[in-house]
């Protein structure tokens, strides 16, 4: 009985993990031979494994001495621990609760990718382990063979708790050649997700920035707060880059942004960008949202390829949507980084409220409801002499009922009345206050023809629309709807115009027929045609929007989705006589080793709209897993009405069980007076293993091959 006591105590101290104070679970002890010498020694050898609590120890012998309360094992060793780490050992001597103790010969494997060698692994208090004369790597170690890189170090520190590793006196090598050396050196564990200090640094290169160092350092503010900090150190530049994150019960909040002090500006002192967004839920259903963007200058973001956008948007917006109700409230202010625009014209402040109410009254339909306002506020006389303020207050009233034939006619019917008052300040062309009615009423019919052949559908749906307006009262200035374009979402609506500014006058008729494929091999494809017919021309819609006439360009639409992630779709805007005002066309290729999009687009010059030239472009973009070492990402843009690239770009990664080296090149052609054209390289090399949780790992390969 003494013995076996012994027994369930050595087998629940080897494994025991010490970090928790819930109750022993059974152990299971295998051994070729067990035995207990003097009533305090015992011993089990030969072939010895103990399971407890999903652990495993494999040893050759093992000695608990009562007396002195120490558990020695012979090896070779060898501890599996429930979360995939390794221990091996030729010989210990520890506690049975394995806080204290030495173990001769040891190597530790964290994660199942990072190895710590050493000669001796000391255990102190349950949670730290000193190793002594160590060696840390990633890579496959084969005999006779230096890894690709490797870290040797005096003296290890491994911190359970704080899953951090300490090297004292430590030394780089790559193939065994010493390439740096630390005389202190801290790096997170592979479980420890986030941890303060250096991340991967990477080396850029370019034609207007120079030659410099990225160097990104990584700060922790508790378990919903964090700091990244990036000092670029180059040429022509010294920037600090920084990003600020944090969680909150209800919401988050990012915040992005440098500061330089570089030669690429004539005007002294620094320059720099803010980016700043977070969402929050507030009491009763309300949402607060908001999206900051500001630049120093209009070349800032092209200078240092944060963005390509040549305006930037903040908004602050609150926003409730409940079944039947949705309000919002927005502000918002813009920039124009465009090289011929100023910012007081676009205009700079917009401000936008709205109420929406859908009812069901007795008597049948829907009943939808809206209130709006919204304000746009120019300023800097000087700079738009014309520049106007305008505030617009709306409100509107629709009834629609839907019901089906006999014959299986789908028929809508729907009427509907807006107001709307303006109030302008700082114009001579038009009044200070103008008032505006446009009654609505329209007739919806559609008629779906279904055929099923086997497991294929084939659905044919033709549709009209017969709609008729008259605005009363006063002409307002278009501010919302200056960019006008026919396509599906308003072939067939009450009002073509995006916005509220303008109102259409008279009869039209929008028809339209689609077709749709559901085949049994996955394929699904889809055509669709329409136009406008009007009684009359409308001045109110440019050339290019497609509906300047009084029949309108056809609209051709379509798309393609095949099996395995391949989709094309294309739109088109075509005259009586073929001649084309718009065309876009998209491929997609979404696969796991493979994303591919393509892109084209032209439209035709169209002063109205600010577009003097001919828009013709197309763009081509994508990565690929080329194999499990090596991937490819690629993008380029051709300007072909210029017949010159606009942007180019690649990157080239390689990747091991140890290391990951990206290489990156690209080109941009563009020039203004505000964006030169620049070539940039990027070279980036990190050490896996180190905070490698969510980090893919990659099979070694065998010694042999």
């Amino acid at each position: 009985m003494r013995a076996l006591n012994l027994i369930l105590l050595l087998c629940a101290a080897i494994l025991m993990s010490p970090a928790t104070g819930h109750a022993q679970q059974a152990a299971t002890l295998v051994a070729d031979e067990v035995f207990v010498t003097g009533g305090t020694t015992l011993t089990a050898s030969g072939n010895i494994e103990v399971l407890y609590d999903g652990s495993r120890l494999q040893a050759a012998r093992v000695i608990y001495d009562e007396p002195t309360d120490r558990l020695r094992i012979e090896g070779p060793i060898l501890l599996t621990g429930p979360d995939g780490e390794i221990l091996t050992a030729v010989q210990a001597d520890l506690d049975p609760q394995l806080e204290n103790g030495v173990l001769l010969g040891a190597r530790l494997v964290l994660n199942q990718q990072l190895q710590l060698a050493a000669n001796q692994i000391d255990r102190v208090d349950g949670r730290y382990s000193q190793l002594y004369k160590t060696a840390v790597t990633s890579c496959q170690v084969c005999s006779g063979t230096a890894p690709l890189w490797e870290i040797r170090a005096e003296k290890v520190i491994y911190d359970e708790v704080a899953q951090q590793i300490y090297f004292e006196n430590a030394r780089f090598r790559v193939k065994g050649v010493p390439i740096l050396a630390f005389p202190s050196l801290r790096l997170p564990a592979p479980d420890n997700a986030r941890a303060t200090g250096v991340l991967i640094p990477s080396i850029q290169t370019g034609d207007r920035l120079g030659f410099g160092l990225q160097v990104p350092y990584y700060v922790t503010l508790g378990d919903s707060r964090d700091v990244l900090l990036t000092p670029f150190l180059a040429g022509n530049t010294r920037t600090l880059e920084g990003r600020y994150r944090q969680a909150f019960r209800n919401g988050d909040v990012t915040v992005d942004g440098a500061v330089s002090s570089d030669d690429l500006d004539r005007r002294d002192g620094l320059r720099g960008y803010l980016f700043a967004e977070g969402s929050f839920a507030m009491a009763d259903g309300l949402q607060l949202a908001f999206d900051i963007q500001q630049a120093s200058d209009r070349a800032y973001l092209s200078d240092y390829n944060i963005s390509d956008t040549d305006r930037l948007a903040s908004v602050v917006a609150l926003t409730r949507v409940t079944d039947d109700a949705a309000a919002s409230a927005s502000l918002s202010y813009y920039q124009t980084l465009r090289e011929n625009e100023v910012t007081a014209s676009l205009p700079p402040v917009v401000g936008a409220a709205g109420l929406v109410r859908r009812l069901y009254p007795a008597a049948g339909g829907t009943v939808t409801v809206t209130a709006s306002a919204d304000t746009l506020v120019r300023y800097g006389a000087d700079e738009v002499p014309t520049g106007r303020d305008v505030t617009r207050t709306g409100a509107s009233a629709a009834w629609a009922q839907d019901g089906v034939t006999g014959g299986g006619v789908v028929w809508t019917v729907t009427s509907a009345l807006t107001a709307d008052v303006y109030q302008l300040t700082d114009t001579t062309r038009f009044h200070a206050t103008l008032s505006r009615v446009v009654p609505y009423g329209q007739v919806l019919l559609r008629y779906p023809l279904v055929r099923q052949n086997g497991r294929t559908r084939h659905v044919l749906e033709p549709v009209a629309a017969l709609t008729w307006s008259q605005p009363y009262g006063d002409t307002p200035p278009n501010e919302d709807s200056t960019r006008t374009e026919l396509d599906a979402g308003n072939l067939l609506a009450l009002a073509q115009a995006p916005g509220q500014d303008v109102a259409e006058d008279g009869m039209r008729l929008g028809l339209g027929v689609t077709w749709t494929r559901a085949g049994s091999e996955g394929v699904k494809s889809s055509l669709g045609f329409g136009r406008i017919l009007r009684s009359e021309a409308d001045p109110a819609f440019t050339p290019t929007s497609g509906q300047s006439k009084a029949a309108s360009d056809w609209l051709v639409a379509g798309q393609i989705r095949l099996p395995r992630g391949l989709t094309f779709d294309g739109r088109a805007l075509l005259q009586d006589d073929a001649d084309t005002t718009l065309a876009t066309a998209r491929v997609f290729w979404n696969r796991p080793d493979v994303q591919l999009a393509g892109g084209y687009i032209w439209q035709a010059a169209d002063p109205a709209t600010g577009r003097t030239d001919t828009v013709s472009e197309y763009s081509f973009d994508g990565a690929v897993q080329v194999t499990q070492a090596w991937n490819v990402g690629f993008d380029t843009r051709y300007d072909i009405a210029r017949d010159a690239p606009a942007r180019a770009g690649i990157e080239v990664g390689w990747q091991n069980e140890c290391v990951r080296v990206s290489l990156s090149a690209s080109r941009r052609y563009v020039v203004s007076t505000t964006v030169q054209p620049t070539t940039d390289y990027g070279l980036s090399v990190a050490l896996r293993g180190f905070s490698a949780r969510g980090v893919r790992k990659i099979t070694p390969r065998d010694c042999q091959s």
